[in-house]
């Protein structure tokens, strides 16, 4: 005799009925990779296109026309704001002036950050003492830091004037900020003071990946330091050097504050930035036309440099 039991608690084994088209085409389009993604990065390219397109389209706008602080009255120009520029001095001046503070502070800044994270690489007691004391430079409010930097400029009280004289290496005061060539110095020495510890720390974090067999081998094989660094660890650093170098231009580029406090643009527009230049001309001098001409002027490189630095961060990833 054969007892057949029947598990009435699973109930009858019907097929499940389909959902209704709209939910099935709904879950069916999350299910989707290149759809959900898409659909997770939306709120924030709105927010991106409401700070940065926005913005930039209406500076576009502003140069085209003569629009001016206090006046209501706005006129389309065309590119005369963009042709008295080209003939301005003051901003030739000011072009040059960038390209020579952005290229001096950012190679300035790469070879300080290599040297610096290869000397924490070798550090092995206190190590994370030495990597937070390597990074105050560039957490500390930039405010705060160029003012302790005008002090120690100042032509008459210098500590640096001091501690030159001190060596026999001058023997009066140094108008550090009174004259053109002593002010492009100076301001380039605090952006590289600020920005040479990202260097070092980004640096010091890819030396972790360079594989250590390769440099015990190269070791033995008795290559000596500077072939070990050239022929072993460059070679494994360059994706990351390239990256955090066109980062650095975009962030030196823009630079303001440390200009602005230091100098003010001067001596004589000695060191005016695309940005002070921008700034005075448009918020200080209401000239909100010129003033976007020229801070506009700064994005044809900005633009290159980003291109460039997707594209390589693109090939670090295939």
């Amino acid at each position: 005799m054969t007892v057949r039991t029947v598990d009435r608690a699973a109930g009858p084994r019907h097929p499940a009925r389909p959902g209704p088209p709209a939910a099935r085409e709904r879950w069916s389009f999350l299910d989707r990779e290149t759809p959900l993604g898409y659909l997770l990065v939306l709120p924030m390219a709105v927010v991106v296109l409401g700070l940065v397109g926005y913005p930039l389209v209406l500076t576009v706008w502003f140069s085209l026309t003569d629009k001016s602080l206090g006046s209501d009255s706005v006129s389309f120009v065309g590119l005369t704001n963009y042709l008295e520029l080209l003939d301005d001095p003051v901003f030739a001046r000011t072009m040059w002036n960038t390209f020579n503070y952005t290229v001096t502070a950012v190679l300035a800044k790469l070879v300080l950050g290599l040297v610096m994270a290869l000397a924490l690489n070798e550090v092995r007691r206190f190590r994370r003492f030495f990597r937070a004391a390597f990074l105050l430079p560039w957490v500390v409010p930039s405010s705060l830091s160029v003012l302790a930097w005008m002090w120690m400029f100042q032509a008459d009280f210098s500590v640096l004037t001091y501690l030159g004289r001190q060596a026999g290496l001058v023997d009066g005061n140094i108008p550090w900020l009174g004259e053109a060539g002593w002010a492009m110095a100076a301001v380039q020495t605090v952006n590289i003071w600020r920005g040479a510890p990202f260097f070092g720390i980004i640096i010091l974090a890819g030396l972790a990946t360079v594989p250590k067999e390769l440099v015990e081998a190269a070791v033995v094989d008795g290559a000596s330091a500077w072939q070990r660094l050239r022929y072993v660890i460059l070679p494994h650093l360059t994706p990351i050097l390239v990256v955090v170098t066109l980062f650095s231009f975009v962030q030196t580029l823009g630079d303001f504050q440390i200009v602005w406090i230091l100098t003010n643009g001067g001596p004589v527009n000695s060191t005016h930035l695309i940005s002070t230049l921008a700034f005075r001309t448009g918020i200080r001098g209401a000239d909100i036309a010129s003033g976007s001409a020229i801070s506009f002027f700064v994005f044809p490189a900005l633009a290159a440099i980003i291109a460039l630095q997707l594209t390589v961060m693109r090939r670090k990833a295939k």
